[in-house]
């Protein structure tokens, strides 16, 4: 089966353009039995949907997936480390893991995949976790540590690193779960713990410098998670008092590093009262997000115009939950062309990459995970043999890597 956009590719972009999809350890590799999500999902009380289990045993298969991404035409591939993993014991670190991971970062190098390898995404050890996670005595150094001995892995051969998925989201649960709260609103992200806030803040700038240490031309940044708030007639103070604490503060955050990665799917509006639930007439994905592709070219822009032209911004994360491909094409096109129309402005946009390489372990109630049925993937594969078919979408995307052009505007 063969589905194309509604239009043709024809705007050349730049060279060295990162062109490629991304993943995080957690919801790909399976049997992350040491994380603090690992616990959670087995914990009847939180009322997780399902567990992660085997995932799609990316652990075991990274090499089909790569493979499939070179194949496709993908130039770049965005993976994390799993610190539960590396370090399961505290003080303790698993040689064979590093090693592990090593492999992968040269798997990819030989494929002629450019790895982005992401420090922290999401998942931490359960020892960490029980210590009071980022805001316990002395967890910024111990994260710094745990950077430190992920030398081996990053030193060579990785020109791209970054320190931590998403602090908003991070900070939002932690205000959760001091407030004694389960599950997101149904609009915009909770009031984050500020103790978190200022903990990962302070956690990126110290791993910057880690980073730094183990290979100065590694460039360094972080991912930030772009709500895209929009404020309704009237609303514009109560928007930008809202996006502030939960967005602004950790893009402000980024100024001076080489780099900012943006990650955006939908919309946020803003009313007098705060956020505005989605219409229920609206087009959603399987997550129950507004359909809108016009959302990273916002995030974009806001971000852009919060850190200044000094510092680089690779859209790290971008797609579609859905099962229709079609769609999954039509939203990507879309977003592709709001990134054009970005670099045509002037803006410093250095690459795109798509979430997710595989159907993963996924949101159900939001930003929790628990489900399967969320596919964001540009590759799909099957619960029972792990076959991995290349999703339509998959072919449209990659080939695009490899025509080197972006959708026509």
């Amino acid at each position: 089966m063969t589905l194309t956009p509604a239009r043709t590719a024809a705007t050349p972009f730049p060279d060295g353009f990162l062109w490629g999809a991304s993943t995080t350890a957690h919801q790909i590799e399976g049997s992350n039995v040491n994380s603090d999500w690992w616990r959670k999902e087995h914990d009847p009380p939180a009322k997780i949907a399902e567990p992660s289990l085997d995932a799609c045993d990316s652990y075991h298969r990274w090499e089909q997936d790569m493979d499939l991404l070179a194949e496709l035409g993908f130039t770049d591939y965005r993976f994390s480390v799993e610190w539960a993993r590396i370090e399961p014991a505290r003080g303790y670190f698993s040689r064979a893991e590093i090693a592990h991971y090593r492999r992968m970062v040269e798997g990819a190098i030989v494929r002629g995949l450019r790895p982005m390898v992401t420090l922290y995404h999401f998942t931490i050890p359960q020892w960490f976790a029980d210590l009071g996670g980022f805001t316990a005595d002395g967890a910024v150094a111990l994260f710094a540590r745990y950077v430190e001995e992920c030398a081996p892995i990053i030193g060579e051969g990785v020109t791209h690193v970054g320190t931590i998925n998403e602090p908003s989201v991070i900070a939002a649960m932690a205000g959760l779960a001091n407030r004694g709260e389960q599950g997101f609103p149904p609009a915009g992200l909770p009031f984050p713990d500020e103790e978190t806030m200022h903990a990962l803040i302070a956690a990126h700038h110290t791993t910057n410098r880690a980073v730094r240490a183990i290979n100065p031309d590694i460039h360094v940044g972080w991912t930030i998670s772009n709500q895209v708030y929009q404020a309704l007639p009237g609303a514009e103070e109560v928007t930008a008092a809202y996006r502030a604490p939960r967005e602004d503060v950790f893009i402000k955050a980024a100024r001076g590093d080489d780099w900012i990665g943006v990650q955006s799917y939908t919309r946020t509006k803003i009313g007098a009262d705060g956020p505005v639930p989605v219409p229920a007439d609206a087009e959603r994905t399987l997550t129950g997000w507004e359909y809108y592709p016009e959302a990273v070219s916002r995030a974009i822009r806001h971000t852009a115009e919060l850190t200044g032209p000094s510092t680089p911004l690779i859209v790290t994360e971008n797609g579609i939950a859905t099962g229709d491909e079609q769609c999954r094409i039509d939203y990507c096109a879309g977003a592709l062309d709001a990134v054009a129309a970005c670099l045509k402005d002037g803006i410093d946009v250095r690459g795109y990459l798509a979430w997710s390489a595989l159907d993963n372990y996924e949101y159900y109630e939001y930003y929790e995970w628990g489900t399967y049925k969320a596919t964001f993937g540009l590759i799909g594969w099957d619960r029972e043999t792990f076959v991995r078919p290349p999703e339509p979408a998959a072919h449209w995307l990659g080939g695009l890597g490899r025509e080197r052009v972006l959708p026509r505007l």
